[in-house]
């Protein structure tokens, strides 16, 4: 039965693991202890799990899993960073945050409880989600399954390290600016970020980055996807905002061919030779599958808008840790905190009042504008990423004597899209279609109107039928 059951891991997505729950043919003991196993075999080596709920996900399957559970008894992984588990170590990828525990659940963890997933730990993120790979002085580096001298992106690079390396068939995370999308790409794997208000962010925070920033997973399958955020989509209680849901669930959605789509190709950004590749690649695949593609130049102006959004990250990050310092009695010191950090909060921790709001206006309109410009382009493609996931210890190196400029080019120049649709609230994807010459993925990153989340999971299933991704396994790897 054990090798069975680690088959059904190496093979299955997490709708055909909870049918086979459901049905009584896998115990959910016996998979919950095959994760375990799974988890103890790959971590060591590539470093993606903070706090093991081992005994916390033995305890909750003494209650009874019921067929309105899409995934009963399914094992998967939170993302420690602002997203609670009650009784779980939430670090946030940082020295300042101590011995943090919450004796709540995320509303979103909550959902997924509901729908029988097993929580069985947490995965790693760089301090605050501010950085595009994670790795950090706390938690260390989380390394890529593809190769491990390699990134597994930010933030969620535990997340996605562990899915593609077939621990887990999902995994939870957060994108403020790429977060869930940027690891997706860098580990071959499939992200999806919601569109601003599908998801609930309490009770933690109303909002997170003047709602910049959503959750959601990291899947091996695009119908994954798309079952979870039926699961967990919809606003929750004194939300500040909600957004349309649609005629239909988005997994079936994922199940209905797209109609001929016109596709918007975003020009004006800077691309290596191998990503240049992909897009010309998934150009080429889009086209013959019947969708129309053009060249776009999209109304913003790109260094303008990357500096806009960290007169948001600053101010939201200052008012997090005076919080953690009123929590535990005394304030956080700069040197508890990364580098990259205390660059941001001495040149945008404290902006005015005036400024802050101006950002956030500045995005507001941007979203409309985005609007009008996507009324004759159904979705934008680009590349996820400028190039190849990094070295471990490249594209996070700064010292603070580096001005915020410095970082904002080091992280927009690798990845210059993804940030977009934080701003606008578009729901967009990282679609793990095309490998470099050096084996590492590279994302396609695709970007649709705001509420149209049934169009790109469409897409998205269309794109894993003609170019499927799910046998690609990476070196490091749990498969038995």
């Amino acid at each position: 039965m054990s090798d069975d059951i680690h088959h059904l891991l190496d093979t299955s997505d997490g709708l055909a693991i909870g049918e086979q729950v459901a049905r009584g043919d896998v115990a959910p003991r016996d998979l919950l202890d095959a994760v375990i196993t799974r988890i103890e075999a790959v971590d060591p080596a590539i470093n993606a799990v903070v706090d093991h709920l081992y005994d916390d996900a033995r305890a909750s399957l003494e209650h009874p899993f019921t067929a309105k559970m899409p995934f009963a008894g399914v094992p998967t992984l939170i993302k420690d960073l602002f997203s609670p588990v009650k009784g779980a170590l939430m670090t946030n990828g940082s020295i300042s945050a101590g011995d943090m525990r919450v004796p709540f659940d995320d509303e979103v963890v909550s959902r997924l409880r509901r729908a029988g997933v097993v929580l069985v730990g947490t995965t790693t993120a760089p301090e605050f989600g501010t950085s595009y790979t994670t790795e950090s002085t706390r938690l260390g580096a989380t390394r890529n399954p593809w190769n491990t001298d390699h990134s597994a992106g930010g933030s969620s690079g535990g997340a996605a390290a562990l899915v593609a390396a077939r621990v887990v068939p999902f995994a939870h995370g957060n994108d403020g600016g790429g977060s869930l999308r940027v690891p997706a790409s860098c580990c071959g794997v499939f992200g999806f970020k919601p569109s601003r208000g599908v998801m609930p962010s309490g009770p933690m925070t109303g909002e997170g980055w003047a709602g910049m920033s959503t959750s959601h997973v990291i899947t091996r399958s695009v119908r994954d996807s798309a079952a979870l955020l039926d699961a967990s989509a919809g606003m929750d209680t004194g939300a500040p905002y909600a957004a349309p849901r649609p005629d239909t669930t988005y997994l079936a959605s994922a199940g209905r061919r797209p109609e001929a789509l016109r596709i918007g190709v975003i020009e004006g950004r800077e691309l290596s030779p191998e990503a240049k590749d992909v897009e010309e690649q998934t150009i080429a695949l889009c086209e013959a599958l019947g969708h129309r593609a053009e060249r776009v130049t999209l109304p913003l102006n790109w260094d303008e808008f990357y500096d806009r959004c960290f007169d948001i990250i600053g101010p939201n990050t200052r008012q997090y840790l005076d919080m953690v310092g009123e929590q535990r009695g005394r304030a956080v010191a700069m040197d508890e905190l990364e580098p990259r950090t205390r660059v941001i909060l001495r040149e945008r921790g404290s902006i005015s009042a005036p400024r802050y709001i101006s950002a956030v206006s500045y995005i507001h309109a941007l979203g409309r504008a985005m609007a009008t410009a996507m009324t004759d382009i159904d979705v934008i493609l680009s590349p996820t990423l400028s190039r190849q996931p990094p070295k471990i210890g490249t594209l996070d190196a700064f010292d603070e004597r580096l001005s915020l400029d410095d970082i904002i080019h080091a992280f927009h120049s690798y990845s210059p899209f993804t940030a977009l649709a934080n701003a606008t609230g578009q729901p967009a994807m990282s679609v793990p279609l095309f490998w470099t010459p050096d084996g590492l993925p590279l994302g396609s990153h695709f970007g649709g109107r705001f509420g149209e989340e049934t169009r790109l999971f469409s897409l998205a299933a269309q794109l894993e039928e003609a170019r499927p991704w799910a046998g690609r396994v990476p070196p490091i790897n749990a498969c038995q």
